[in-house]
């Protein structure tokens, strides 16, 4: 019968697939953790004028990840043919003739892109006002975001919640890229390695090998799983009951999928405010509106697609928003990279290859900065300050957390097979890597010209940018934010500008203006930094698409739904969940107003707390049989519990760092526990349910695809879900009073 079939567990393919896993993650482990370990070393060494350890941790390790992944897909898909003995796999004809409509669409977008920025350029020559020219850039993407969500707008839950399962390994990692490469990316990435140098490139490293993770432990079971939700996945995976003392017994499939709703949340809606944040400061420089007001300004755009087409209009909005912001981000390094000439690369275009000599020309300007009185003390921007404990501490949770994160998660429920989930992560880092491997010389680039042409001059020639974002608060002089030169003479109390030399500790500049100030502190054209403005609100807009779907689905799926109102009707859960989505940004607008730290350390927050309520329950539930709801249910208390607290006492409550680790690498003290916890509490109580078991083995059961099988067999496949389905909904019906039973029980 095609039921054993379904459900039969193949040891034999699943041994294969195992031990695939174990020596992928063990080589990447070997290179993710080893080459840093050995930077003091190999920074003795260069490499195209690059100090070789630097070099390592900008592009070699995040290039090697990439290739691993390749490597990882080839042998998989070989296990998965001889289970077919020999017979290829081929995608549905209908995703193959989308994939085709779909290239010509954006070919003729990225077109006509282009063709509006030279426009641009134009009205710049002939001197229309640079403000003009910022509006009209704004103006111009959110009105295109829109116009996608209207054009793809839809009453389908399907439709809605993951794209109707049918989109392309290619475009769908694209949509994950814009997805991924939010504000933080954008925005902070290489402010960051502005301020931090070598210490920064722990983010690079950890965001590009969390997506081994995702590819080899997590994804493609999520996807086999087809759920629409990370929730719901938790709740059908950890199913059981528990006796109250008083005789009841409770299902505590409900109650799991409550803590992974108030996980995601937790994450979730931190990430977003992050993401606004960031829209805020783009839309108040390029516009010239206050800040709150601009916070709120750029959430239209936002709404429009999340509103209308859900997962859908956001899908296909977030590919076009990859080629506005990688289009935005590699222009400007292009364009100052063709202008180096180090002894190493001259006019050359290929910006990764070329700063290294811009590299060793800001190590010799720091001895230079010292020996003429304009800092006490430089340090040096090649060389670790962090412990290393330090950096591995936070690449780690960055790793965890990526694969933990339900928004990205969520894009691979929208592909059309296991093996489209898989090539899907692969194509994500793929485009996520030509971002991540320009952010270092962004960055180096900047921090030269900074150093060359603003440090050591008069007052009274600062250039204008500096007074431009002093505006908006993100620079100042001797801690002040100044509009003028009399402003920062007044600053500094000097009599006059001009016999005054601004030093290194007097200019200060927000790791989140870097980005985009760095086209006007190079000299750039201001179509440029108009580009960039138009980049980065595409990257903050992209993600919050995608968290604010996250969520609010969470709550109307698996909240309201599930827990609630099982017999809501589909459209009244789409209506609920727009109801959601605007409360919710409205919620994100309000607290990124209130300006509470900067972007990259709000999205690290995140991850630490994704890490540590979700990688725990996931990895068990779809890599060991043992896992039950007790030991998830505690697993997640203790793991998210003691993150979050550690993050509150430390950021609002004055504590002192626990062995000196960051808050943002919270994560290492929640990610162990959460794992014992559930681990242990798995092994005192009872094995989970003979069809929780099933389930497990299902998910690594090699499964043909639905093009190979017939129409009464995907009807039959198709009954056995919807069985599956109304048994989980009995399960928890009622479950609102019995999770608060159960809540109650397990505080006393």
């Amino acid at each position: 019968m095609l039921g054993d079939k379904y459900f039969e567990l193949d040891m034999s393919y699943w041994g294969r697939s195992r031990r695939l896993v174990i020596q992928i993650l063990c080589i990447w482990a070997l290179v993710a953790y080893g080459l840093p370990a050995l930077v003091l070393e190999t920074n003795k060494m260069n490499y195209l004028g690059f100090p070789l350890g630097y070099y390592n941790c900008a592009q070699v390790i995040p290039l090697f990840f990439g290739a691993l992944l390749l490597i990882f897909n080839h042998v998989q898909e070989g296990i998965e043919a001889d289970q077919m003995d020999g017979k290829p796999m081929v995608e549905a004809a209908s995703s193959a003739a989308l994939n085709a409509v779909l290239m010509k669409v954006y070919v003729a977008y990225t077109g006509g892109f282009v063709s509006f920025v030279l426009f641009l350029g134009f009205l710049e020559a002939v001197g229309v006002p640079d403000q003009a020219i910022g509006i009209l850039f704004v103006i111009f993407t959110l009105g295109m975001y829109a116009a996608i969500g209207i054009a793809s707008r839809t009453s389908k839950s399907d439709d809605f919640y993951v794209a109707g399962r049918n989109v392309p390994p290619i475009f769908n990692g694209m949509a994950t890229a814009a997805d991924w490469m939010s504000g933080a990316s954008f925005v902070g990435m290489a402010g960051t390695l502005y301020a931090l140098g070598y210490d920064g490139l722990a983010y690079i490293t950890g965001w590009t090998g969390g997506y081994v993770l995702v590819s080899t432990v997590i994804a493609p079971y999520l996807r086999r799983f087809g759920s629409f939700t990370v929730p719901e996945f938790i709740a059908s995976r950890y199913q059981g009951t528990v006796q109250l003392p008083g005789g009841k017994v409770v299902e505590m499939s409900g109650f799991a999928r409550f803590l992974a709703t108030i996980v995601l949340l937790s994450c979730s809606f931190t990430y977003l405010t992050a993401q606004v944040f960031s829209t805020g400061v783009i839309v108040s420089r390029f516009i010239g509106i206050q800040f709150e007001v601009a916070v709120f300004s750029g959430l239209i755009g936002v709404l429009f697609c999340s509103l209308l087409g859900g997962m859908r209009a956001v899908t296909y909005t977030q590919v076009a928003q990859y080629v506005i912001l990688i289009i935005a981000y590699t222009v400007p390094a292009i364009c100052m990279s063709t202008t180096q000439d180090d002894g190493f690369n001259k006019n050359n275009p290929v910006e990764f290859l070329v700063y290294g000599g811009t590299l060793q020309a800001i190590a010799l300007r720091e001895k230079e900065m010292v020996l003429l009185g304009l800092a006490s003390k430089v340090t040096p921007y090649l060389e670790p300050k962090w412990r290393r404990v330090d950096f591995f501490a936070l690449t780690f949770c960055l790793m965890v957390g990526t694969a933990s994160l339900p928004h990205v998660l969520m894009r691979y429920f929208t592909t059309p097979s296991v093996r489209s989930a898989r090539r899907s992560v692969t194509w994500s880092l793929g485009f996520i890597l030509v971002l991540y491997m320009t952010a270092p010389a962004y960055a180096a680039f900047a921090k030269l010209e900074v150093y060359t042409n603003v440090i050591g001059q008069p007052l009274s020639v600062l250039p204008q940018w500096v007074f431009t974002y002093g505006k908006i608060g993100l620079t100042s002089v001797c801690g002040k934010a100044v509009t003028s030169v009399n402003e920062a003479v007044e600053a500094c109390a000097q009599a006059t500008g001009g016999d005054y030399l601004l030093r290194l500790k007097d200019l200060k500049i927000s790791k989140d203006a870097m980005v985009i100030a760095t086209p006007e502190i190079a000299g750039l054209p201001y179509t440029i930094a108009g580009l960039v403005s138009a980049g980065g609100l595409a990257a903050s807009l992209s993600t919050a698409d995608g968290l604010l779907l996250a969520i609010s689905n969470a709550l109307s799926h698996d909240i309201y739904f599930r827990l609630i109102d099982d017999k809501a009707s589909i459209q009244k859960r789409l209506l609920i969940s727009r109801v959601l989505l605007v409360v919710i940004a409205l919620m994100a607008a309000g607290t990124a107003a209130s300006k509470p730290a900067d972007i990259l350390s709000m999205v690290a927050w995140a991850f630490s707390l994704a890490a540590s309520g979700n990688f725990p329950a996931l990895v068990l539930g779809i890599w060991w049989r043992r896992a039950n709801a007790q030991g998830a249910i505690a697993g997640i208390i203790c793991g998210w519990g003691l993150t979050l607290t550690y993050l509150l006492g430390t950021v609002y409550g004055g504590w002192e760092l626990w062995g000196g680790i960051s808050n943002v690498a919270a994560a290492v003290f929640g990610l162990p526990v959460g794992f014992a916890a559930n681990i242990i509490v798995s092994l005192l109580t009872s094995p989970p349910p003979d069809n929780v078991l099933a389930m497990v083995d299902s998910l690594r059961d090699f499964k043909v695809t639905g093009e190979d099988l017939t129409a009464e067999e995907l009807e039959d496949i198709k009954e056995k879900e919807e069985a599956l389905a109304r048994t989980q909904v009995l399960q928890v019906s009622n479950t609102a009073e019995a999770t608060a039973e159960a809540t109650a029980e397990l505080t006393i």
